[in-house]
């Protein structure tokens, strides 16, 4: 059984994108000029990071005569009047508590060309993408969390009459079902709606810390762990030796590590045993030792665990990074249940209660960042629809986050793929990791199945 990579087309891919000079894009209408104090759930540390996405398109006949940066650009204005809080720029108060000063100076636009087609990217368009830095040029001094836009957007269109649209948001703002809301908003001012079908709900009040503040759950993701060599992955940001792979987990292979489980076990999710898979894999790709502590956390939108729900259109963060956290011995040693059983038990975890006692943390603690010796960190945003986003060309043929990992820890965000050579759909997951580990984890992946195959021969 083996596992497709580098789904991204030709690494040797070479082209040159000529942009104009960024420029600011303001509403289109005057806005309020308020101070808006985020939620405590939206402001802690780890989420004080710049989040890039892609969304690619092909040319559409029906389309022709139509720019797709002036179609873009246009509706981004008109879409600011609805959700002016990005035009603005954050500011941090007292005990570090963030808030956006809503003053409309607006976010960053930059319309590109670039000298090559869809094609030449190859027949799978997934990340990692070859030359993403030049599909998103990063304006000097705009990359900080303060003081800065809150969005950068570049449209680039292609020789082939495509184009593609990079985004970098501030998460702090958003989640991603936040961002799916503001770029849907984006499309539909762009297809000419007068406004939005579901409109911006700011209400940030909900995700604040009680009076007074109480933790009443369990938060393994925020304890404080010294970190090791050993448990620590360092910054893609500054080391040259993280590589960022995808791996397609087509019918084939989701069967076989379903097939791990005994026929007893209860039902699962394919994010839960392919977290589990993915888990074991990358710890025993790392070689770590027997008594070393390793944890995965799940990212879990919890939107739908309030009673009464948030309000429709509510688009700030409302998740949370449970954590499912073991030795590495019993890990790699007990049965593939065993790590299963964590991951289910540690989505569970996730109440209303959970989210109040969280924002009571933030507040408490003043906003940490979580746990990062031995950490993974999972993203499921298979269901989330980025490919639906429609700017009048259709949908996309890739929507959603350009590059895994942040900061100092292993990150995997799985994706709906496009069908794969075999004409198979699947999910993507996407990687990053040191190249001497991502070689042993690709190893470890097909390993775990052979192993099984050879058993039941």
């Amino acid at each position: 059984m083996a596992f497709s990579q580098d789904m991204a087309g030709p690494p040797c891919l070479i082209f040159t994108v000529r942009r104009h000079q960024a420029e600011y894009v303001t509403p289109a209408k005057p806005t309020p000029h308020e101070i808006k104090p985020l939620s405590d759930i939206d402001d802690q540390q780890g989420l004080r990071i710049q989040i890039p996405f892609v969304q690619i398109y092909r040319n559409k006949p029906s389309m022709e005569g139509k720019d797709p940066v002036e179609v873009i650009r246009q509706a981004l204005a008109q879409t600011l009047v609805f959700y002016y809080p990005f035009a603005g720029r954050l500011r941090e108060g007292a005990d570090r508590k963030l808030m956006v000063d809503c003053n409309g100076e607006g976010v960053l636009f930059i319309e590109a060309d670039a000298d090559v087609t869809l094609d030449q990217f190859g027949d799978a368009l997934q990340p990692p993408f070859p030359c993403f830095e030049e599909l998103l040029y990063d304006v000097p001094g705009s990359e900080g969390i303060l003081h800065t836009p809150l969005l950068l957007i570049q449209v680039t269109r292609l020789k082939c009459g495509g184009f593609i649209v990079g985004m970098r948001f501030n998460h702090t703002m958003v989640d991603g079902a936040g961002i799916l809301q503001f770029m849907t908003a984006l499309s539909e001012m762009a297809r000419c709606l007068h406004e939005p079908s579901i409109l911006p709900v700011w209400d940030r009040e909900l995700l604040c810390a009680r009076d007074p503040p109480r933790i009443t759950c369990n938060h393994r993701e925020y304890e404080e762990v010294p970190s090791t060599d050993s448990t620590t992955i360092p910054s893609s940001d500054d080391d040259d030796d993280l590589v960022h792979k995808s791996f397609f987990f087509g019918p084939n292979e989701m069967a076989g590590i379903h097939g791990l489980l005994p026929t007893h076990f209860g039902r699962c999710t394919n994010f839960e045993v392919l977290t589990a898979y993915v888990w074991r894999c990358r710890t025993k790709a790392l070689q770590l030792e027997s008594h070393e502590v390793v944890r995965m956390m799940c990212i879990v939108n919890a939107r739908s665990k309030f009673n009464p729900p948030l309000p429709v259109g509510y688009y700030g963060n409302c998740i949370a990074y449970p954590a499912a956290v073991t030795e590495v011995g019993k890990l790699s040693e007990n049965s593939f249940e065993y790590a299963v059983e964590l991951i289910k038990k540690t989505k569970a975890e996730v109440t209303e209660e959970y989210m109040h006692s969280l924002a009571d943390l933030m507040v408490i603690k003043r906003r940490p960042l979580f746990t990062i010796a031995g950490t993974s960190i999972v993203s499921d945003v298979t269901r989330m629809g980025y490919t639906n986003v429609d700017f009048g060309w259709g949908k996309s043929l890739y929507g959603g986050q350009a590059k895994a990992g942040a900061g100092s820890f292993f990150g995997a965000n799985y994706h709906v793929s496009s069908k794969n050579s075999r004409g198979e759909d699947g999910v993507v997951v996407l990687i990053c990791l040191p190249t001497k580990v991502m070689k042993r984890f690709a190893k470890e992946l097909v390993r775990g199945l052979f192993d099984r195959q050879t058993k039941h021969t």
